[in-house]
């Protein structure tokens, strides 16, 4: 039979064992919680926006055509790095990388206004629409976001 001591011992264990399962001494838990508890760094619609336009030009760049020239589609695959992190950039209110990230960008897309010239008819059309799309939703996402918003929180 079980001694009884050792039954007392098994619920006082067992019910130590509930009680520290309620406290959560995670790092994960602790910054979740403190990300809760800071006001937000966007409103619910600048959020939204970001999300709206980041997704638009992310789906924009994988869906980019390749081309017959091999300097153009460098250039495209550079364009679409610098894109990425630019928006990384506004998402983590980096400043100094929106700012990087941004001057690189404005270089590859000059550089690619200069290329359009070595390409077809057809294809420089599709380039063009590209671009034109891609420039439009970065301008919608900086006429929406707060110019404070790169400011780190």
């Amino acid at each position: 039979m079980i001694n009884p001591r050792l039954s007392y011992l098994a619920i006082f264990i067992f019910s130590l064992s509930c009680s520290v399962e309620k406290i959560n001494l995670s790092p994960v838990g602790a910054a979740a919680y403190e990300s809760t508890a800071k006001s937000p760094a966007y409103s619910l619609t600048e959020k939204q926006n970001l999300i709206v336009y980041s997704s638009e030009i992310t789906n924009l760049l994988a869906t980019f055509p390749k081309f017959r020239n091999d300097a153009v589609n460098r250039e495209v695959i550079r364009l679409s790095y610098y894109l990425k992190d630019y928006i990384g950039a506004i998402e983590e209110h980096n400043k100094k990388g929106l700012e990087k990230s941004t001057a690189n960008f404005e270089k590859s897309y000059k550089k690619l206004q200069t290329l359009r010239r070595y390409l077809n008819k057809d294809e420089d059309e599709v380039l063009n629409r590209y671009l034109v799309r891609i420039k439009t939703n970065l301008s919608q996402i900086n006429n929406n976001l707060p110019k404070d918003s790169t400011a780190a929180p």
